[in-house]
């Protein structure tokens, strides 16, 4: 088909940030939509999302958008409209969404009136766009993370012009309200609290596809969060690449700590954050998670590595013993506190010294839980110009030796739940066994339990019987 290039992503574009730039804010007025109503009514869509709690959030910003204008959510890749949602952190959330687009493009060659749609954040790098656009020249529409709000409007013109719409702006961004949403669940939500991320680590390239931090005001969060409470939610996760960091944009007098009381107060059951950057977690935001119940006593902690020298290579902006005095101070004021991480294995020149210094600081930390990745590198960052000597067996043999380190205490954590009660939000039926139901303590530990389905939805007390290291088996607790 015959591109129409309205834009292509601009990774020195991307990267910009200004000293003094100001957060924008438009409010989105939904009668600008109408015009689309007669195109999208009855039409089915299907949407399939690779990556984080961002992108599923974003899916669910589309969904509402094209459920607004009278389309219906389809349960195939036989709908009328194919979404593929992507991430671009993980070089295997890119492989995933490439094998996504092949199976798609069997389906378009014997349907061809499908509207095959790309979006999301693989697509705001150069070379990954150049390379989707030269192997799948069926697809409709392609357009970036800054773009959502635009996307009734680039699927008509794709349907209607017979070009393949791209639309991909890198820039700093700003925030949209006012977009409909069609959750996923009916008891849990993500809420954005801010987007973009000003960092810059090494090896990361969400700068540079979510565009700087940007905060929404509180007002506007608060009345999503009570919205969410007066309609039955059990719990909110406020989302955010460093939600640490909510509020300096604005320079209104608040910060994520008044964030995080502010929603507590909402009455909202559960309250979760994700994600929180070691540098800047100060002191007040433990005391608030220590002084309301309905924070959940979880916290993700990412700290990529225990080396200092991999750490400032990596840009965290801290040490190993910076990072370790933080827990002591958590654990000393959040009873019970679970944490979990994130750990890179085989960053640029890692050595034997630095991957031991990980592994001692995963046994000093005793996480409860972990998401452990051999380092790929993201084209456009600093890190994939790095020299890197270590070959990809030895990577490997790191990886097995991290994840066995880390199995001690995330079973240890698990077998000393066994006797004890925990509260439990109940999910709905398990993935692994459709006899059970499952759901997650306060502490983010998965239960499998057998009950009704009268209780998905519900937080029960579960007595812990057995552990399986990464889940839990339990029994409902009468009354």
């Amino acid at each position: 088909m015959k591109k129409n290039i309205i834009n292509t992503p601009d990774l020195t574009k991307a990267g910009q940030r200004k000293k003094n730039d100001v957060t924008t804010f438009d409010y989105v007025d939904l009668k600008d939509h109408d015009y689309y109503k007669d195109f999208f009514k009855g039409k089915t869509f299907f949407i399939r999302t690779y990556g984080c709690q961002a992108n599923i959030r974003d899916e669910e910003t589309m969904k509402g958008l094209l459920v607004e204008a009278g389309a219906i959510e389809g349960n195939d890749e036989t709908s009328d409209i194919v979404i593929i949602n992507t991430c671009a952190v993980r070089e295997n959330a890119e492989e995933k969404a490439d094998g996504e687009l092949g199976n798609l493009k069997n389906i378009y060659y014997t349907k061809k009136k499908i509207i095959t749609v790309l979006c999301g954040c693989m697509v705001e790098e150069p070379l990954v766009l150049d390379h989707i656009l030269e192997k799948f020249p069926f697809l409709s529409v392609v357009f970036g993370t800054h773009e959502i709000k635009n996307c009734l409007e680039l699927i008509y013109m794709a349907a209607t012009s017979n070009e393949t719409i791209v639309a991909v702006n890198s820039k700093p961004g700003e925030v949209i309200e006012g977009l409909p949403v069609h959750r996923n669940n009916r008891f849990k939500a993500y809420v954005n609290i801010m987007f973009g991320c000003d960092k810059f680590c090494t090896y990361c390239i969400v700068p540079y596809t979510r565009g700087k931090e940007r905060s929404r005001k509180m007002e506007d969060i608060l009345k999503e969060c009570e919205e969410l409470v007066s309609s039955g939610y059990q719990e909110i996760e406020l989302l955010g690449q460093n939600v640490n960091a909510y509020g300096q944009d604005l320079k209104l007098g608040y910060d994520f700590s008044d964030l995080l009381e502010a929603v507590a107060k909402t009455g909202i059951p559960r309250l979760r954050f994700t994600t929180s950057h070691p540098w800047n977690f100060n002191e007040r935001m433990i005391d608030i998670i220590a002084h309301y119940d309905n924070i959940m006593n979880w916290i993700h902690l990412p700290v990529q590595s225990g080396s200092d020298a991999i750490l400032e290579r990596m840009g965290r902006r801290y040490t190993k013993q910076e990072y370790l005095d933080l827990v002591k101070k958590m654990r000393e004021k959040i009873p019970g506190l679970a944490l979990s991480t994130d750990i890179i294995v085989g960053f640029p020149n890692e050595s034997d010294e630095d991957f031991k210094e990980t592994l001692d600081l995963v046994d000093q930390v005793q996480y409860d839980s972990a998401f452990t990745f051999i380092y790929s590198p993201r084209k456009g960052t600093p890190a994939a110009k790095m020299p890197d000597s270590i070959s990809a067996e030895e990577k490997s043999t790191r990886f097995k030796e991290l994840v066995a380190h880390l199995e001690k205490s995330i079973s240890a954590s698990s077998e000393r739940m066994i006797g004890h009660t925990y509260k439990v939000l109940v999910d709905g039926v398990s993935k692994n066994n459709k006899e059970y139901l499952s759901g997650y303590t306060e502490s983010n530990k998965l239960v499998h339990f057998k009950g009704g389905l009268d209780l998905i939805g519900k937080i029960i007390e579960v007595k812990i019987l057995e552990s399986h290291t990464y889940s839990l088996i339990g029994e409902v607790v009468d009354g």
